[in-house]
């Protein structure tokens, strides 16, 4: 009996001793967007936090689809915890909710492993529209029917989607959506007037944009106004109680990598969230740190995600495949 109880722990050394090695090698971060928008914001600075935890972090932007096409790359690599997608709230409803045909199941493909931060939208318009406030912008938008289109980051998107709640909740039906492939384009084609309107997230760059005059923002889409920018009211306190939109954005794995490889980078992550730099760092940016998560807490906030959003996309009739 010894002799075949030994046999069989002797396989399992080697194992634990590799996964007390993990990292050995650089991480991969796959952020499904272009440069320039709320992921960014999230994801470098968090790859550059990991250094002295898990060891160099390679950021690779993966833009298409509404981030569809970045999250189905990382949803078909090897589960050895080389390769990890920052995701959320958008590379959740768009697959569960948006296609009949999805690029992949993000809940049997992709396992959670923490939530980082959480973001609020807003309502933009360049400066030539005239209209200091929403209100203003509803009744210019009645008065010229057609001549208004609105930036999003895709098709799908959650820019997309509060953009068609927006129009829905105005009774704006003619506004035209303009789908790009990433929030970075919208900002710049919306700064340079070559889109009137956009959904972007809010990210320092859109704060300080609004501040300088190069866009003017006329509602968030949070709960309460951002300790950022406490000027910017919220779409609730001017009347729209059902545009309160907050996206969340965290880290995903391959389903199937390691439990003890998926908690070290929790763990890793909880520690540099609470990080008093790191968490102003992104409260000065209008981002909401996600603070103490763990994968089991981050999946039923993506859980919760899809359940709120799948009457209000039952109710636009939307789908994008």
């Amino acid at each position: 009996m010894a002799l075949a109880a030994g046999a069989v722990a002797l396989p399992t050394i080697p194992n634990i001793a590799r996964a007390q090695a993990y990292p050995t090698r650089p991480i991969r971060l796959a952020i499904p967007f272009p440069p320039g928008g709320a992921y960014d914001a999230v994801g470098r600075p968090w790859a550059e936090k990991m250094k002295s935890r898990l060891g160099t972090v390679v950021v690779e932007n993966i833009g298409g689809a509404s981030g569809s096409i970045g999250a189905a790359a990382v949803a078909r690599v090897p589960t050895d915890g080389y390769t990890l997608l920052l995701g959320g709230t958008l590379t959740h409803i768009n697959e569960a909710l948006l296609k009949s045909r999805p690029l992949y199941d993000p809940v049997k493909d992709l396992d959670p492993i923490a939530g980082v931060a959480a973001n609020v939208l807003c309502i933009a318009v360049h400066p030539t529209v005239p209209a200091q406030t929403l209100k203003e912008l509803i009744a210019y938008a009645k008065a010229n029917p057609g001549k208004l289109s609105y930036g999003h980051s895709g098709a799908g998107s959650i820019q997309h989607l509060t953009g068609e709640l927006f129009k829905s909740l105005a009774g704006l039906s003619d506004i035209v959506h303009v789908p790009y492939r990433g929030t970075g384009p919208v900002i710049a084609d919306l700064v340079s007037g070559q889109v009137p309107m956009g959904v972007p997230g809010v990210t320092g760059q859109v704060i300080e944009f609004h501040r300088t005059g190069k866009m003017r923002v006329l509602a968030v889409t949070g709960s309460t106004r951002l300790a950022a920018a406490p000027e910017l009211p919220t779409a609730a306190e001017l009347g729209f109680p059902g545009m309160i939109v907050t996206g969340s954005i965290g880290l995903a794995a391959p389903a199937g990598t390691p439990a003890g490889i998926i908690e070290q980078i929790a763990q890793a992550t909880r520690t540099v969230v609470a990080e008093p730099p790191f968490k102003q760092m992104l409260i000065d940016a209008g981002i909401e740190p996600t603070l103490d998560s763990n994968p089991e807490k981050f999946r039923r906030s993506l859980a919760a995600d899809v359940a709120l959003w799948t009457p209000v996309v039952k109710a636009l009739g939307l789908k994008i495949d």
